[in-house]
């Protein structure tokens, strides 16, 4: 399988962007498709934002973003897609919707192109299994800000292929990101490690043992993160902590994934972090 040069993605939001520039300054041609014109002008306008930044900070000149720029194309038309080697789904993280988008694109596209969906949660091997390419479909989960971070997990289902997997891990190399390979399981290992601490972290603030900007400050400086457990909550959002955990106790049956009480009791009350104005912290 030859090096894939062209891609193409569902999803201007924030995730779908930053991977679109991540893949446009890496020399790939993409074709990026929302819903309608105004969410694809959205995101080709947040790329150009963040590719003038990086001019001010002095690491792309203005030709770079430019030729960057260049290589995106907005569509709201799956057939846009037919050119493609590779489509990576980046819709909201909900399972019915990306199924109806995975079948939709099943049924548009070659039976060569390799579907990927970037998700932080939903079973690959389920994603899978409602395509007619279950061997040409994978999991590659991006992290937030993509042009940013370094990690993508390539996540297997029970059918995808050696070919597929190499393609996509070649992918992620082109674009400097060092990827890692995972098995299909819920949380798959970053988010099955680091979400279970969040909650352990509420737990410890509700027994009272520190206060919140202790018990950060306490895994910044003794653990070496760069953001306590608590305000990396409040940027993820509340919600969606919660909701992780949630799909860990159905899936494990395991009390150790149980949500923390006063987790649930935030969320409850509407304070889901910075999206709110207010969760653990004010802001």
């Amino acid at each position: 399988m030859s090096l894939i040069q062209t891609v193409g993605i569902i999803g201007a939001g924030t995730m779908g962007n930053g991977i679109a520039q991540a893949c446009a300054v890496s020399g790939l041609s993409v074709v990026m498709v929302d819903i309608n014109e105004a969410a694809v002008q959205k995101g080709i306008a947040t790329v150009a934002g963040s590719l003038d930044r990086l001019i001010k900070k002095d690491k792309l000149s203005a030709a770079d973003k430019d030729a960057a720029m260049a290589r995106i194309q907005g569509s709201t038309d799956y057939d846009d897609l037919l050119g493609v080697q590779l489509v990576i789904e980046a819709a909201t993280e909900n399972e019915d919707l990306k199924t109806k988008i995975l079948r939709q694109l099943d049924a548009a596209l070659p039976a060569s192109t390799i579907i990927a969906t970037n998700t932080s949660s939903i079973s690959i091997t389920k994603l899978a299994a409602v395509t007619q390419r279950a061997d040409r479909f994978i999991g590659m989960h991006f992290f937030n800000p993509v042009p940013m971070m370094a990690l993508v997990e390539i996540i297997r289902g029970l059918q995808t292929s050696d070919a597929t997997h190499d393609a996509v891990k070649a992918l992620a190399e082109a674009l400097g990101k060092t990827p890692i390979t995972v098995k299909n399981a819920p949380g798959f290992v970053v988010n099955r490690i680091l979400v279970p601490m969040i909650n352990e972290a509420f737990f410890v603030l509700a027994e009272g043992l520190a206060t919140p900007e202790d018990i950060d400050a306490g895994m910044k400086l003794g653990c070496n993160q760069p953001i306590g457990p608590l305000a990396l909550a409040d940027m993820i959002g509340l919600d969606v902590c919660l909701a992780v955990m949630n799909v860990y106790m159905a899936e494990y049956n395991d009390s150790k994934y149980r949500p923390a009480p006063l987790l649930k009791e935030m969320v409850a009350a509407g304070w889901l972090g910075r999206k709110t104005g207010r969760g653990v912290y004010t802001y």
